[in-house]
């Protein structure tokens, strides 16, 4: 897959094809409908596809104290798209300067003057422009103009055990995780939702238990609500290498402070593997996919009752999971 990130490049993409524009962050259920879409229209049309994506996230660049965790770091989101896309995605720097620019100027000098497409393929919600003042109507205006066709894709909606339906979104995806409701974002994500990150050394007290864990540092992602889930986990020399492995070793998973042994305690990150126990893996990767919640976090009133309640958990887990095919 080929991945421009300078706008000089962009000429390597030929004119008349099929592109879709988006964040694309957590390549969600309503992310492949549209890129799903833009490939069908390349491939009736016998055009090229181009998938064009941004980093950081806009409100990184304009109010960095509100930026939003992402639901899928850069390599993570490169990954995905392949499944999706023909060949092409273009990632485009987000700058001052970039997000300062009208809806017009955006289409005259990212689109027209070098990529030049025939069609554009975005969701309804699809904003763009200074202070996102332009829409999919707007966008359809200048393709009227200018020589494009926009084709507008429907939401996708999820429906959640209570019967609720939701219409599927990042946003969304990111307030079911601060809930931990893991299960329900990997309904709208199609796959669980993944933490990505190096091992580093931990506390050892989960040795000590009994229960060794692999521990990972806070990573620049949302992370799933303070708690206790079951899980798969991959590990592998390197954070690209990763990104291709298909271990799917069973594992519990905590997130949470220790408040057992004390309250103060840095927010922990730990993944006991189901597998049997390992050797250091310091400094190796690991991705923690997230397929059930079990429980919250309690403080314990002893160790014992604590490694009687994790011995639970893990019981839970590996029945779970072999329900979902984890083992």
């Amino acid at each position: 897959m080929r991945v421009l990130t300078r706008v000089s490049e962009f000429g390597q993409v030929r004119a008349g094809g099929v592109l879709t524009i988006g964040n694309f962050d957590g390549v969600h259920l309503g992310h492949q409908e549209i890129l799903r879409t833009a490939r069908a229209l390349a491939k009736e049309r016998e055009a090229e596809m181009a998938v064009m994506t941004f980093e950081p996230h806009p409100v990184a660049v304009l109010h960095p104290e509100k930026a939003p965790p992402v639901l899928t770091p850069l390599p993570l989101k490169l990954h995905l798209l392949q499944d999706y896309t023909d060949n092409c995605v273009i990632v485009l720097e987000d700058s001052r300067d970039l997000l300062r620019l009208s809806p017009e100027q955006f289409v005259d000098e990212f689109l027209m003057a070098a990529l030049r497409p025939a069609v554009i393929v975005e969701g309804d919600d699809f904003h763009f422009g200074a202070g996102r003042v332009g829409d999919i109507g707007t966008l359809a205006r200048f393709g009227q103009a200018k020589g494009f066709e926009v084709a507008v894709v429907p939401p996708r909606q999820i429906e959640l055990t209570t019967g609720q339906s939701l219409r599927v979104s990042s946003t969304i995806i990111r307030y079911m995780l601060d809930g931990g409701h893991v299960a329900e974002a990997a309904c709208a994500l199609s796959r669980p939702y993944r933490l990505l990150g190096p091992v580093v050394p931990g506390w050892g007290r989960g040795r000590k238990l009994g229960f060794p864990t692999l521990n990972m540092s806070k990573p620049n992602q949302v992370l799933p609500a303070e708690g206790v889930y079951a899980g798969l986990v991959e590990t592998a020399g390197g954070q690209q290498e990763l990104l291709h492995k298909q271990e799917h070793i069973p594992a519990v998973f905590s997130i949470g402070q220790a408040r057992t042994f004390g309250d103060e305690h840095p927010l922990l990150i730990e993944a006991h593997l189901l597998s049997g126990p390992v050797g250091d893996m310091t400094g190796r990767w690991m991705a923690m996919d997230f397929v059930q919640r079990l429980r919250s976090q309690h403080k314990f009133n002893t160790p014992e009752e604590l490694t009687a309640q994790i011995a639970k958990d893990c019981a839970a887990a590996r029945q779970i999971l072999a329900l979902t095919d984890g083992i």
